[in-house]
């Protein structure tokens, strides 16, 4: 070992001489007792947002009676809205949900409404009762029409019918209707005498006129039948 410091350079046999004075002028270091203890800092205030998804965990203690200060919807029923078109990595990006190509795509409705595929749809399957007005959105009664025009061709005390007008030849088939035989006032006068009309319905006029000269007014219900009707009337 002399042998080799003897060999050494003078440089570095002054350089090792400075670095231990150097260590022997560093003060003690201080015992364990009196060092001083590191705290841990206190907690952030600051919260990160709670998400839908984060409050499916939450825990809320049952309350005993409901008030308006204790509502609230139970931990993940409130979903937020999906916000379309506002980027890519929201997942409904540029094409919002609807795909790239196709019909439903496009811009506006992407078939009428009604539209089943091409099968024929319930609004053609279903039957109409076209020039009728019945269902839940007509309150219009039609009938048949008898004018006294026509009662005046009959004889007198002669009983007078729908069905006895046609098969005389004094009136012509009238449009079926719903609701029935309706006798009405017309361009004359009534001159017959005794006259006992049936029908489903008479305007105030036409019972007036009927009555006045001795005749009688007998309305035939809607769903009687014929012979049921010329049984009563007898």
């Amino acid at each position: 070992q002399w042998a080799r410091m003897a060999r050494a350079p003078l440089a570095a046999l002054l350089a090792a001489a400075l670095v231990g004075a150097a260590g022997a002028m560093v003060a003690p270091r201080a015992p364990v007792h009196a060092r001083a203890v590191v705290r841990p800092a206190p907690p952030s205030t600051i919260s990160m947002k709670i998400f839908d998804w984060k409050r499916r965990s939450d825990t809320y203690e049952e309350e005993t009676d409901l008030r308006l200060h204790n509502l609230r919807p139970s931990p993940g029923s409130n979903k937020r809205k999906i916000r379309k078109g506002r980027g890519m990595g929201t997942g409904k990006g540029g094409p919002c949900g609807f795909g790239m190509r196709g019909q439903r795509s496009r811009s506006g409705r992407p078939s009428p409404p009604g539209f089943e595929g091409g099968q024929t749809p319930l609004y053609r399957r279903i039957p109409k009762l076209r020039g009728k007005p019945t269902g839940p959105g007509h309150t219009k009664k039609e009938y048949g029409l008898i004018k006294i025009d026509y009662l005046n061709k009959m004889p007198d005390n002669a009983e007078v019918s729908y069905d006895a007008l046609l098969s005389a030849g004094h009136m012509t088939k009238v449009k079926p209707s719903t609701y029935g035989i309706k006798v009405v006032g017309g361009t004359e006068a009534l001159a017959k005498q005794g006259l006992v009309v049936k029908a489903h319905a008479f305007t105030a006029a036409a019972r007036a006129a009927i009555e006045a000269n001795g005749g009688t007014c007998i309305e035939v219900p809607r769903t009687a039948p014929k012979e049921a009707a010329t049984a009563d009337s007898s």
